[in-house]
C-alpha cells in the first residue's frame, strides 16, 4: 500500500506528453522492422531450400557410398568432423557422412528424404513469395516420414541397408511380434489405401475390369427389354416416387394418320413419405399407335386393354425348289459330361479297401462308472462357504445354481444390484482359502449369462473314458468334415468340433498335465469316423516314444517322404525336408484347385466324384493330410527358422486345400511359440502350465494355471473359452485300435509326399557334363542374354519350380557362366554375349 501511495505521489502533477507517447508507439523494434522487411523470408527461404539441398546431397551420395562412410562413422563417431585423418568418400565429405549416418542409420532410413522434401517446399514458398501452409506441409510430412520408414523396414527386413533406419527397424519388430507377418502387411496396406481414398479420393471399385460392367450393363438391358417406353418402374435409378406415362410422337406428320385405341382406365397408387396413397379418381389415357402397327410392336401393361387393328392376311410365300429332298447328316455325337456320369456313377474313393472296417468300440475300455455321483454334502458345504465369504466382504447374492461336471462344479451367482463385478473378481483367492481347494477359477461375468460363475473342483473325480465319447450319438452322428470329441463339459455335456474349421490346433501343457493323451484322443476320433482314402496323417516324434504305436497304420494313414523307411519321424533334419516337402504338396493342390476353378477341397473332391475332372489332365481325389508334431519345443531349439518358416506357411495358407495342423509343445514360451505362428492357430487348447505367463502366451489370457491336471484343459475357438475334461485313452487301447487297422489289407505303400531337395546340401557336390539339367543350355542363354543372374527368372521363363531352378543355377556357377550367389541380388553373369556362350558351350 505504501508503495502504491509513493507511485501515486511521484507521478502526482506531472502531465503526459502525447506527442512523446505517439512518436515512442510509431517508432517499432529492430526485429519487428526485420520480420516486416520482406527481404527477410526471402532469405529465410534461401536458406531453408540451401539446407535442404545439401542435406539431399549428402544423402544421395551415402546411397552409393554408405559402406565405407558408415565403417568410419561407427568407428570415430562425431569425432570425425574434427579429425582430417579419416577419409570418406561422400560428396560432402565427413560432414555429409556424418549427417547421412544419422538420418539412415539413427533416425528414418530413405524415408529421411521427407524432411529434404519439406526444407525444399519451405523454401520454395517463402523464397518465391508464394503461400505458405506450413501445418499442411509439416503433416504430411510426418506421415510420410512414419509411414514409410516402417513399410521399407518390413519389405526390406533381410537386408544389410538401414531402409528404414532405427524407427522403422524397432517398429516393425514391434508389429511382427504383436500382429504376425500377414497382419503386419495388412496393417501396412490399409494405411496405404486410406490415405489414398483420403487424399485423392481414390476409387478401389476402379480396379474391377471393364468386363464386369459390360455384364452389368447387358443384364439391365435384358430386364429392360420388356418395359414400355415412356414409364418409369420402381427399380429405375432416379427419386421419382410415381408411375408416369408419356408417349411422344418424333414426327408432327404422324398426328394426322393416327387411330386412336380404346381408352382404358388404371388406378395407380402413389407414394407419399413412405406410403402408399390411392388417387382421388381413376386416371384416363388415351393410348395412340398409328395404323401400320402390328400385334408384334406392342408391348401391353398389366392393367391397361389394348384393341390393335390387325393387318389383312398376310401374303403366302412360296418357297422355290420346295420339290428337293434335303439329306441331313448329324455326324459324330459325342457324349457329354452329364450321360458319361450317368452311365459310371459316382466315384467312390473307398472301392481301393472296399473291405476296410472301422475298429469296432469293444477296443476301448470304459474307465470309470461313467455316471456323475452327486455329492449334496459337498455342494451345501461349498455353498455356505461361498456365501459367507462374500458376506464377510459386504457382497449380496441374490441366486445360486451349482452345475455339476465331471471334475469340476459351476457355481452360478447372481449378485446382488449394486455389486461391481471386479469386487467378486479380487476375492479369487479368498474364496479358494475358504474352500480348502486348489484350481478355483472365477469367470466374470459367463458370457451369454447374466451370471458370475466360481467353478470348484469336486472332491471325487470322475474319469472320462473314450469309450463314452466315442459311442456318443452326437459324435457318431457327427457330418463334420473332421469330426473330433475331446471331452466332457462342465455340464457333463460331450463336446465335439470340426478339425476343418479350427483349422488349426496348438496345445501346450507341462509334464504329465494330459497333452499326449489329448493328442491320443484326437487321433483315435479321426481313426474311428474316416475312411484310409480321405485322410493321411503326418507323424511327428522328436521324443521318437509317443507315436510309435501308429507304426502299424503306416500303409492305411500314414503319410512320408520317398525313400524313407519309417513313416514316424524323429530326426530334425527330415522334420525340414517333410514341411517343405508339404509345403510343395500344398502348391500342387492349388494348381489343382485353379485349373478345377473351386475354393477349397470339399468343393475339389465334390467336383471329383462327379466324374466332372480328367484324371488324365493330373485331377484325382484329395484326401485330408493332418500333420502331428508332439514336441514342437525340440524343433525350434534344433532348428529354429528352418522349421519356423514352413510352418508359418502351411499355417497361413494349407487350410483351403486340407492340410491340417495339430502343435503340441510343453513349454509356451514366447520364443516357441512365435508371433507369426501364434497369429495363424485361432483355436488353442491348454492343459494346466506352472505360470501365469505361459498361460497368456498360449490363450491370450488367465486360467490354465489354475487347472487342477490330469486332463484339466481349457479350449479357445472363436474368441470362446470353454473348460474340459479330457477323455481318457490308454496306451493299450491304441495299440489295440492300431493292430486291428494294421492286420486289414491296406495300400501297397504309405502315401507319397513329393519329393525335396535341400540345395544346401546339393551345393558342394560336382556334377559331370553328363549329370546336367536338360535346361542347362537353355538356361544359359537366357541369362546371359538378360545379363540377370537371377533364379526366379528361370522359373518364370523356363516354367520351373523353385528347387529344379536353383539347382540348375548352381550347375551354371560350377561351369563358370554364373558367379556366386550374393545374397538377395541377382548373380553376376560372366559371359557378355551369346557369341562367346556358344563357343563354351560347343566346347564342352
Amino acid at each position: 500500500m505504501a508503495v502504491k501511495e509513493k507511485n501515486q505521489k511521484s507521478t502526482k502533477g506531472k502531465e503526459p506528453n502525447d506527442g512523446e507517447e505517439a512518436a515512442a508507439k510509431a517508432k517499432p523494434s529492430a526485429i519487428n522492422a526485420m520480420l516486416a522487411d520482406e527481404r527477410t523470408p526471402r532469405i529465410f527461404g534461401l536458406a531453408s531450400m540451401f539446407l535442404g539441398l545439401l542435406i539431399g546431397a549428402a544423402m544421395f551420395s551415402y546411397l552409393f557410398t554408405w559402406e565405407k562412410d558408415q565403417s568410419s562413422v561407427l568407428e570415430f563417431s562425431w569425432r570425425m568432423i574434427l579429425n582430417s585423418d579419416v577419409t570418406v568418400d561422400n560428396m560432402l565429405g565427413r560432414f555429409g557422412a556424418v549427417l547421412s549416418h544419422q538420418f539412415y542409420y539413427n533416425l528414418f532410413g530413405v524415408a529421411s528424404w521427407a524432411i529434404v522434401g519439406i526444407l525444399v517446399s519451405i523454401g520454395l514458398k517463402w523464397g518465391f513469395g508464394l503461400p505458405l501452409q506450413l501445418g499442411r506441409i509439416f503433416k504430411y510430412g510426418f506421415l510420410c516420414l512414419v509411414y514409410f520408414s516402417v513399410a521399407l523396414a518390413f519389405v526390406f527386413q533381410v537386408m544389410s541397408f538401414p531402409w528404414g533406419g532405427a524407427f522403422g527397424r524397432s517398429v516393425s519388430e514391434w508389429l511382427m511380434e504383436f500382429m504376425g507377418m500377414l497382419g503386419t502387411a495388412a496393417l501396412l496396406g490399409f494405411g496405404l489405401l486410406a490415405y489414398l481414398v483420403f487424399k485423392f479420393n481414390y476409387n478401389p471399385g476402379k480396379l474391377i475390369p471393364a468386363k464386369v460392367f459390360n455384364k452389368v450393363a447387358e443384364a439391365n438391358a435384358a430386364n429392360n427389354k420388356n418395359r414400355v417406353p415412356g414409364f418409369q418402374y420402381e427399380d429405375d435409378d432416379t427419386d421419382v416416387k410415381q408411375w408416369t406415362k408419356k408417349i411422344e410422337t418424333e414426327n408432327d406428320e404422324l398426328d394426322a394418320v393416327e387411330e386412336e385405341m380404346t381408352e382404358g382406365e388404371i388406378d395407380l397408387p402413389w407414394e407419399v413419405d413412405g406410403k402408399e396413397e390411392e388417387e382421388d379418381g381413376p386416371l384416363d389415357f388415351d393410348i395412340i399407335t398409328p395404323v401400320a402397327a402390328t400385334a408384334a410392336s406392342i408391348t401391353t401393361v398389366p392393367g391397361l386393354s389394348f384393341e390393335v387393328n390387325q393387318p389383312e392376311t398376310p401374303h403366302e410365300i412360296v418357297a422355290p425348289y420346295e420339290d428337293l429332298a434335303l439329306e441331313v447328316n448329324e455326324g459324330i455325337v459325342e457324349k457329354e459330361a452329364g450321360e458319361i456320369f450317368n452311365d459310371l456313377g459316382e466315384y467312390d474313393p473307398t472301392l481301393d479297401l472296399r473291405d476296410f472296417q472301422f475298429p469296432p468300440l469293444d477296443l476301448l475300455r470304459i474307465h470309470g462308472s461313467e455316471k456323475i455321483l452327486v455329492d449334496t454334502e459337498e455342494l451345501e458345504k461349498n455353498k455356505n462357504q461361498i456365501v459367507e465369504t462374500l458376506q464377510n466382504y459386504n457382497i449380496e447374492i441374490s441366486k445360486i445354481k451349482a452345475t455339476i461336471g465331471p471334475t469340476v462344479t459351476l457355481y452360478e451367482i447372481v449378485p446382488a444390484a449394486g455389486v461391481r463385478i471386479s469386487k467378486i473378481k479380487n476375492l479369487e483367492d479368498d474364496i479358494a482359502l475358504s474352500l480348502a481347494a486348489l484350481g478355483i477359477r472365477i469367470i466374470a461375468p459367463i458370457p451369454g449369462k447374466g451370471t458370475i460363475g466360481i467353478e470348484v473342483p469336486n472332491v471325487k473325480k470322475e474319469v472320462v473314458s473314450m469309450h463314452s465319447l466315442i459311442a456318443s450319438e452326437k459324435f457318431q452322428n457327427s457330418k463334420a468334415e473332421l469330426p473330433i470329441v475331446i471331452g466332457k463339459t462342465i455340464a457333463n455335456e460331450i463336446f465335439t468340433t470340426d478339425l476343418a474349421k479350427m483349422p488349426h490346433l496348438l496345445m501346450a501343457g507341462a509334464t504329465g498335465q494330459g497333452k499326449s493323451v489329448g493328442l491320443n484322443a484326437i487321433l483315435v476320433s479321426l481313426l474311428y469316423k474316416k475312411h484310409p482314402s480321405q485322410l493321411k496323417f503326418v507323424l511327428v516324434d522328436p521324443k521318437k516314444v509317443e507315436l510309435t504305436l501308429y507304426a502299424m497304420i503306416e500303409k492305411h494313414y500314414l503319410a512320408k517322404l520317398p525313400g524313407e523307411e519309417e513313416a514316424i519321424i524323429t530326426d530334425t533334419k527330415k522334420v525340414i525336408h517333410t514341411l517343405n516337402a508339404l509345403c510343395i504338396e500344398m502348391d500342387n493342390r492349388y494348381d489343382l484347385l485353379k485349373e478345377a476353378q473351386v475354393r477349397n477341397i470339399k468343393e475339389y473332391n465334390a467336383k471329383f466324384v462327379a466324374r466332372r475332372l480328367n484324371p488324365n489332365k493330373g485331377h484325382q481325389f484329395l484326401p485330408y493330410i493332418v500333420l502331428v508334431v508332439d514336441e514342437f519345443a525340440d524343433l525350434m531349439m534344433t532348428a529354429g527358422k528352418e522349421v519356423e518358416t514352413p510352418i508359418a506357411r502351411l499355417a497361413q495358407l494349407a487350410r483351403a486345400i486340407g492340410i491340417h495342423l495339430i502343435i503340441a509343445t510343453q513349454r509356451p514360451s514366447v520364443n516357441i511359440i512365435t508371433g507369426t505362428i501364434k497369429a495363424n492357430f485361432p483355436a488353442r487348447v491348454a492343459f494346466k502350465v506352472t505360470s501365469k505367463i505361459d498361460s497368456r502366451t498360449i490363450l491370450d489370457g488367465g486360467g490354465a494355471d489354475q487347472l487342477i491336471g490330469r486332463g484339466d484343459m481349457l479350449l479357445s475357438e472363436g474368441g470362446e473359452m470353454i473348460r474340459l475334461q479330457c477323455g481318457f485313452v490308454d496306451t493299450p487301447e491304441v495299440e489295440d485300435i492300431c493292430k486291428f487297422i494294421g492286420q486289414q489289407r491296406g495300400y501297397s505303400e504309405a502315401f507319397r509326399l513329393p519329393e525335396y531337395v535341400d540345395e544346401k546340401e546339393e551345393g558342394g557336390a560336382s556334377l559331370d557334363i553328363g549329370e546336367r539339367d536338360s535346361y542347362f543350355e537353355d538356361a544359359a542363354r537366357i541369362l546371359v542374354q538378360t545379363q540377370q543372374g537371377s533364379t526366379s527368372l528361370l522359373q518364370r521363363r523356363l516354367k520351373l519350380g523353385y528347387n529344379r531352378a536353383g539347382r540348375v543355377m548352381d550347375q551354371l556357377e560350377q561351369a563358370g557362366i554364373v558367379g556366386p550367389s550374393q545374397g538377395s541380388k541377382a548373380r553376376e553373369v560372366l559371359y557378355p554375349d551369346l557369341y562367346q556362350l556358344e563357343q563354351f558351350l560347343n566346347n564342352q
